[in-house]
């Protein structure tokens, strides 16, 4: 018997997997139960059971499939060891399964921007996982941005027969013009492999009963400003770190970004909880028929907190410390930029490239 996707396609795990898994680890690990939960029940209004995977020995379900792994490795396998590039619980259960086993387990932890910041320079070697989010509805957020002209060095060398149709996709003015270059990239990165996708992550966020307004993103730029707080006059968020930096031009981690997202504003946004694009600071952006000069009308009276007026010349400003490598303002967290080169192709005044390696 085989799982199904809902497009039709077999899941690579099947149901004799899952029973093969569960007699492998059995005994190793627990039982768990499982139980009616009358108050998240109640404030969800729906039946929830809950499983108590706490009772595991690392306090997560992660433990099982960590087991599964290590009991699969070949004797050559284990006396290699494994790395795990995770502090969390799934490095715990490989250290202490890898100890009951006498397989060496070596944790590298990574701060989460230390991480980021070593995937986007290609220093990352051998298997890892990298997540990623959507910032806009388009292809061209993670093709274009992963595997294009100006993608970074965290999926190693770029491919010719990737990057030269992912610039015909991008350039192409409609939907049905720009699906054959796209269909071609998928081809050729499926044929060169340079990262494998895992799993298509979501958005999942949660507020105490009395935040009104309250929304989850599929962009993962909740707006808080759109919410209120119950009866308090502050809203304290929760995350998985601190962000790297918010120098917001020079950042890509999530944890940075959805903190930009309260402090700056663009010419267009995308309307709160959804993906439809709206005006923001500008009242319009017009392009030509060929896409590729855009006309914006500012909108009037914007200012800043010093009260200077917003206008055209601050627009190019931002566009410039982007862009232009040798800009004043072009100095952030580590100077990367990823996102400017991955959207538009590189930079001007690009920096020299490093030496080669002796």
């Amino acid at each position: 018997m085989s799982a199904r996707a809902p497009s039709g396609h077999a899941l690579p795990v099947t149901l004799a997997d899952i029973r093969s898994a569960a007699a492998t680890i059995a005994g190793a690990v627990e039982r768990t139960p499982s139980a009616h939960s009358r108050t998240l029940s109640s404030v969800l209004g729906c039946t929830v059971v809950v499983k108590f995977e706490n009772l595991q020995f690392v306090s997560a379900f992660k433990e099982r499939g960590a087991l599964n792994k290590l009991l699969s490795l070949s004797d050559e396998e284990r006396a290699h060891g494994v790395i795990a590039m995770s502090a969390g619980n799934h490095a715990q259960a490989l250290a202490y399964h890898g100890r009951r086993l006498g397989i060496d387990v070596t944790i590298e932890e990574q701060e989460s921007g230390t991480f980021l910041d070593n995937a986007d320079a290609g220093l990352l070697e051998g298997l890892h996982l990298l997540g990623w989010g959507a910032d806009y509805p388009d292809a061209t957020n993670f093709l274009d941005f992963h595997f294009g002209t100006g993608s970074s060095k965290q999926f190693g060398d770029k491919f010719d027969d990737i990057t030269t149709p992912l610039t015909a996709g991008g350039a192409g003015l409609t939907d049905e013009a720009r699906a054959p270059s796209y269909v071609e990239a998928n081809n050729a990165i499926k044929t060169h492999v340079p990262m494998v996708p895992v799993a298509h992550g979501g958005s999942a966020v949660a507020y105490r009963a009395d935040v009104a307004d309250a929304h989850s993103s599929p962009l993962g730029n909740e707006h808080f400003a759109s919410m209120t707080p119950g009866d308090r006059t502050q809203m304290v968020w929760m995350q998985n770190g601190e962000p790297p930096g918010l120098y917001c031009a020079d950042e890509s981690d999530g944890e940075a970004l959805r903190v930009c997202e309260q402090m700056t504003e663009a010419l267009y946004a995308y309307e709160v909880a959804g993906t439809a694009a709206i005006p923001a600071l500008a009242e319009v952006c017009e392009p030509n028929t060929e896409l590729t000069t855009w006309t914006c009308t500012l909108r009037s009276g914007v200012t800043y907190h010093d009260g200077a007026t917003l206008d055209a010349n601050d627009v190019v400003l931002s566009y410039a410390s982007q862009w232009d490598a040798e800009h004043a303002l072009h100095k952030g967290r580590d100077n990367s930029f990823t996102y400017f080169p991955g959207l538009f192709g590189g930079f001007l005044n690009p920096p020299p490239p490093p030496p080669p390696a002796p």
